[in-house]
């Protein structure tokens, strides 16, 4: 488990504004190790170096949130999920909202999961 770096912000809800984001993160070498868009225009990004992200970011005229995330890795595998959100509802973490994806032939997928304080969070259910 880790902790890293969230950028949140708001897309037009028009044709090929990822794509132009996604261009603009990729020509600096911004490497997206987690995404997930809203259907209200909401991106939830983890990029592997937020600190340039999101000053690239702002410098195209985004408003940028940042927050710390926990950024679990864990085998794909049934109940692997459940067994993560279990430790953190043993520690009386709450959840504010989680995301994940898998490739069905890897051994490893990652959850991405948003807390009040990621840092106590990470402490309180011993990960």
């Amino acid at each position: 488990m880790a902790i890293r770096t969230e950028l949140t912000l708001r897309l037009e809800n028009t044709p090929g504004a990822l794509a132009r984001l996604c261009d603009r993160l990729a020509a600096e070498k911004v490497n997206l190790l987690a995404l997930n868009l809203e259907s209200g225009g909401v991106l939830h990004l983890v990029p592997d170096n937020p600190v340039h992200a999101a000053g690239l970011l702002r410098n195209h005229e985004y408003a940028v949130d940042e927050q710390e995330v926990l950024y679990v890795s864990m085998p794909n595998s049934p109940g692997a999920i459940s067994a993560t959100t279990r430790m953190l509802c043993n520690a009386g973490i709450n959840i504010n909202y989680a995301f994940a994806s898998a490739v069905s032939e890897h051994d490893m997928t990652v959850l991405v999961v948003a807390v009040d304080d990621a840092q106590r969070a990470a402490t309180a259910a011993g990960m």
